[in-house]
């Protein structure tokens, strides 16, 4: 039979603040993906509003380079 350790009900505190850090890592990164996302849809809506800029700007860039950018056809 197998016996239990005091390590299994105590883990020693450096893997503790190893796991701390690790999920407050994971946790910054979720975090900073939703400040993205959000900085990113409230400038979409803001430039929502101004079409006219839109089209300015897509004539402003050169043929080629609307090319190279496009997704290629499957």
């Amino acid at each position: 039979m197998p016996r239990h350790t005091e390590d299994a009900y105590y883990p020693s505190p450096l893997d503790t603040k190893a796991r701390r850090k690790r999920l407050d890592e994971r946790r910054m990164h979720f975090r900073r993906a939703i400040e993205r996302y959000d900085e990113q849809r409230q400038l979409q809506h803001e430039l929502d509003d101004y079409p006219e800029l839109l089209a300015v700007s897509l004539l402003s860039v050169p043929p080629a380079v609307l090319r190279r950018n496009a997704r290629p056809a499957r």
